[in-house]
């Protein structure tokens, strides 16, 4: 098993790119050398990609929103075109659907592409979503190396414990190449 390289500028983008890092590694990379350390964890390994082929900083796009100031929420209130999550908007749907309310992906989307609706229209489809998750497995985001590897471990190995996914997922992170689960990766419990 060949050791994980350090991360640091001896590496090229290629070598980087053949291995998993956590993203607290790659901000703590960024910040030592003097590049923009915010944004999520492909963002960040696209811009030491490039830094470790070029050494040069990947200029990064700002696109943060400001939350529109909507007043008094109730459920006659229209969804606003310019939607973004708040904490008066969290309050407003915990106090309507209780205290395990979470803006989920679906609804947040929901809620971006039915502006002129209204929030008594948000809660009835927030019920409906978290009733089509219960029936329907869920996609998971490209970035989330760990969850997909560990979901699908105990796809393929009922009975197995999560101790053991995540002996499994340690040792398949330590090695080049992809980060995705395979049989062999059971190797690392013998």
């Amino acid at each position: 098993m060949s050791e994980r390289p350090e991360l640091n500028t001896a590496l090229d983008g290629n070598t980087f790119r053949n291995y998993y890092y956590l993203k607290e590694e790659l901000v703590e990379f960024c910040r030592k050398n003097n590049l923009p350390a915010s944004g999520g964890k492909i963002e960040l390994t696209e811009r030491i990609a490039y830094f470790l082929d070029t050494g040069k900083v990947l200029k990064t796009v700002s696109k943060s929103k400001k939350a529109a100031d909507v007043g008094e929420i109730t459920e006659e209130t229209v969804i606003e075109s310019d939607f973004v999550c708040s904490e008066k908007h969290r309050a407003f749907f915990k106090d309507k659907v209780g205290k395990s309310f979470s803006f989920n992906v679906l609804f947040q989307r929901w809620l971006k592409e039915n502006s002129g609706k209204t929030y008594k229209d948000a809660i009835d489809a927030y019920y409906q979503i978290m009733e089509e998750k219960k029936k329907v497995r869920t996609t998971i985001d490209k970035q989330f190396e760990y969850n997909t590897y560990i979901r699908d471990f105990f796809d393929d190995n009922k009975g197995k414990n999560l101790d053991e996914a995540i002996k499994c997922w340690k040792y398949k992170k330590s090695l080049p190449g992809h980060n995705r689960y395979e049989r062999s990766d059971l190797d690392a419990l013998n």
